[in-house]
């Protein structure tokens, strides 16, 4: 455990001392909750209006996810320390579902608009449980184990 203890979690993808992938997380996760509150709304009024802006916000939360997962990705392969913690892969297995789970959801509303009540609404809604489930993770990450809260020593 001491040896753990003695591991660099710092961030070495960072912008002027900020880590990176810290920074990018809220995007995905807005969008996800987001593209769940506007199927919500579009079940509740009908109003086609909300399948336009699902799809936007469906599309922007699978592209802030795969940024994010890229920097996020640099993250765990660059610093040893984070790779050596049990929610570091936890947190990485999740998010990468999620982003998974996202592009069916804006495949899904590219391909057929007419799907957002029956399985858009089922995907949106377990895109926001699965971001539950990464930021759990990614919380324990950061609160637990100080990883991407400090710039690495070694950048």
């Amino acid at each position: 455990m001491l040896e753990l203890q003695r591991l660099d979690v710092g961030s070495v993808v960072a912008l002027v001392g900020h880590p990176i992938h810290v920074m990018m997380v809220h995007f995905p996760i807005a969008f996800v909750m987001a593209t769940l509150g506007v199927d919500i709304f579009y079940w509740w009024s009908g109003d086609a209006f909300w399948v336009r802006v699902g799809l936007w916000s469906a599309g922007i939360a699978f592209w802030t996810g795969v940024a994010a997962s890229i920097v996020g990705i640099a993250e765990l392969l660059l610093v040893p320390g984070i790779r050596a913690l049990e929610a570091s892969w936890s947190h990485a297995v999740a998010a990468m579902t999620l982003v998974a789970i996202a592009g069916a959801n804006w495949g899904l509303r590219l391909i057929d608009p007419g799907e957002v009540l029956t399985h858009g609404l089922a995907l949106s809604a377990l895109a926001a449980a699965m971001t539950g489930f990464a930021g759990w993770h990614g919380g324990k990450l950061v609160f637990d184990h100080g990883v991407g809260v400090l710039v690495s020593e070694k950048s």
